[in-house]
């Protein structure tokens, strides 16, 4: 139907029935059949062209009444009132008299008529309108003002095959109600149950103001079963009106961590960050990019991006000239590599940068096992030339990242990354620049995470591969883990071991087994299969320890790790001798080095006869 047959219809039938409405009031209130009198005809017109009037005001001939709700049904108050109102004043002036039991029914029967005919519209729509068997049954988590919404527009927009039919909340004054015919079932405990009993193919959660830990508890809910899990987006996007209430999210391994998120103190960090010189090295990398990221945010003056891979460091140097085009930082890409001593001094004397971030690093345990040396040159020599480098040209502060692996090492990567911090340690002592390092457990997503790799042996069908079923780690996501070195940076005095609350450790097969259910298949399908603990691998991280152990929060989510002994001579003497002794035995020097087993350095192997003097060491 066009808009102008839509608008003739309309007319006629309000016509019809304002004219109905107070010649049908004359009979019941006089009890009479003689109803056309000259105040009913007066009365009449004044009424019709009234109505006909409030209804151009108030667009009642332009509304699509199949999608009618309380607000339509007021917009029809309104001008049903206000038209006997002015039928009323009318009377007065013509007759000198109102008839008020008259309009009383006029507008009784007036208001049932003309909303009756519009809300016919939405019954029919709703009772008729052929719904598609193929849509998936939904269950909507959260019966507020968010859901109702999402219920709202999932019963209104058949597109997005979802067809809502239970809802669950914790509030249990809302237990056994329905709302738009839509039954609350019970809380959070009930969600299994309920899946199971009302064949539920699909679940939303729509609480968009919900706490990363009462998320958390209601994912791991949702995981138990079948049906697939989504979640709205958050409460100012959709305030905003940048996401719509249809633009529901998968859940993410990230929102069964509970973790809050982080509160920088921005003072504190633009003091250090804004309007300077920023260098992030490793700035290709899965925590270099994202550390670039949240300090272009402070807008420094310039940020050198510098690593070794080119299509890294090109991707985020194009990303952050994209958002930050009408800004006035400066993006500079440095191709270098860390292990060359000479390149660091030339990318610090030409840029003289006022804080380092240094995210250069091999971090994968079981190749570093296979390549000690390599995992020297890197770690430790090339953490000791970018920070005599930056002594050197004056950077204020120096920040480290570390790991926690480096505490009770077992492993080379853990080991190199001691050494490393031992060195940085040393340099504050002996430099006027502020050296720090910033330890911190697994983070989700980065390229080193199991997380890729679970997802990767999911789509192939399975198994999931997990070295033991009693692993556990520390997790945390990449954007969090950089805003608290960033934040910890900003608080540097010199000279500390800054540690991040990791929260509670993971166990990483119940990780597996969620990441499997979030896929959508059980864990029976996928299958988990136990390799065993690989070389240099333990089944527990710790952030400190013993020995450094102090308590204290220097900052929210951010402790701070007592000095330790520190081995410099120790560590030059590994530096000068490390590529004349096999890997056994460098990586058992490297271990006892930082497991603060101090032992005599082995010599040398001694050189067949005739050789002397060809190699230096």
């Amino acid at each position: 139907m066009t808009y102008r047959q839509r608008f003739s219809l309309l007319i006629l039938l309000d016509s019809t029935i304002v004219l109905t409405a107070i010649f049908f009031s004359r009979f019941l209130v006089n009890a009479t059949f003689n109803v056309i009198t000259l105040p009913v005809v007066v009365s009449s017109i004044v009424l019709l062209l009234s109505h006909h009037y409030f209804s151009f005001i108030y667009k009642l001939y332009k509304k699509a009444w199949e999608y009618a709700s309380v607000g339509e049904l007021l917009t029809i108050f309104k001008a049903v009132t206000f038209s006997i109102l002015i039928t009323a004043t009318v009377q007065l002036l013509v007759v000198h008299e109102a008839f008020f039991r008259l309009l009383a029914v006029t507008w009784m029967i007036h208001m049932l008529l003309i909303g009756g005919s519009r809300f016919c519209w939405r019954v029919i729509r709703d009772t008729y309108t052929k719904q598609d068997p193929h849509m998936k049954r939904t269950m909507i988590i959260g019966a507020g003002a968010a859901g109702t919404m999402v219920a709202r527009h999932l019963v209104r927009n058949q597109d997005s095959r979802l067809l809502p039919v239970a809802f669950i909340d914790d509030n249990a004054k809302k237990h056994n109600l329905d709302i738009m015919g839509i039954p609350v079932i019970g809380g959070v405990e009930c969600i299994e149950k309920a899946v199971e009993e009302w064949n539920i193919d699909h679940i939303v959660i729509a609480i968009p103001s919900l706490s990363r830990k009462n998320l958390s508890a209601i994912s791991q809910e949702c995981a138990k079963t079948a049906a697939k899990t989504q979640i709205l987006p958050m409460l100012e996007d959709l305030m905003t009106g940048k996401i719509s209430v249809n633009q529901f999210r998968d859940v993410q391994v990230e929102d069964l961590l509970g973790r809050e998120p982080v509160e920088l103190d921005i003072n504190g960090i633009s003091e250090s960050i804004t309007g300077k010189v920023v260098l992030v090295t490793g700035a290709g990398g899965s925590i270099g990019s994202e550390i670039c990221r949240q300090v272009a945010k402070f807008k420094p003056e310039k940020m050198i991006l510098l690593g070794h891979g080119e299509n890294s460091i090109y991707s985020i140097e194009m990303e952050l000239k994209d958002l930050y085009a009408g800004t006035r930082i400066e993006f500079i890409t440095e191709i270098a590599d860390i292990q060359d001593a000479k390149r660091m001094m030339g990318v610090m004397n030409a840029h003289r940068p006022h804080v380092v971030y240094h995210a250069a690093a091999h971090k994968h345990v079981p190749l570093m096992e296979r390549n000690p040396d390599e995992a020297i040159r890197n770690n430790v020599m090339g953490t000791m030339n970018v920070a005599q480098a930056a002594s050197r040209c004056g950077v204020t502060t120096f920040v480290m990242i570390s790991t926690d692996k480096a505490v009770n090492p077992t492993s080379v990567m853990g080991a190199t990354k001691r050494l490393a911090e031992m060195m940085i340690q040393h340099m504050d002592k002996v430099s006027a620049t502020r050296f720090v390092a910033v330890r911190f457990g697994n983070v989700l997503g980065s390229r080193g995470s199991v997380i890729p790799r679970f997802k990767q042996q999911i789509e192939r069908g399975g198994p999931v591969s997990v070295t033991h079923p009693d692993m556990v780690r520390y997790f945390m996501t990449i954007p969090e883990a950089s805003r608290l070195v960033i934040q910890a940076g900003s608080l540097a005095r010199g000279g500390e071991i800054f540690v991040l609350d990791m929260g509670e450790p993971v166990k990483i097969v119940d990780l597996a087994k969620n990441l499997i259910l979030l896929s959508g298949n059980s864990v029976e399908e996928i299958g988990i299969e136990f390799t065993g603990i690989r070389p240099g691998e333990k089944l527990f991280e710790e952030l400190l320890k013993a020995d450094e152990v102090h308590d204290k929060q220097v900052y929210p989510k951010i402790y701070i790790g007592k000095t330790a002994k520190l081995y410099i001579d120790e560590i030059e003497e590994i530096l000068s001798t490390y590529p004349s002794l096999d890997k056994a035995a460098l990586r058992t020097r490297l271990l006892d080095l930082a497991n603060n087993r101090v032992k005599p350095a082995p010599q040398p192997k001694p050189m067949p006869i005739g050789l002397e003097g060809v190699l230096t060491v």
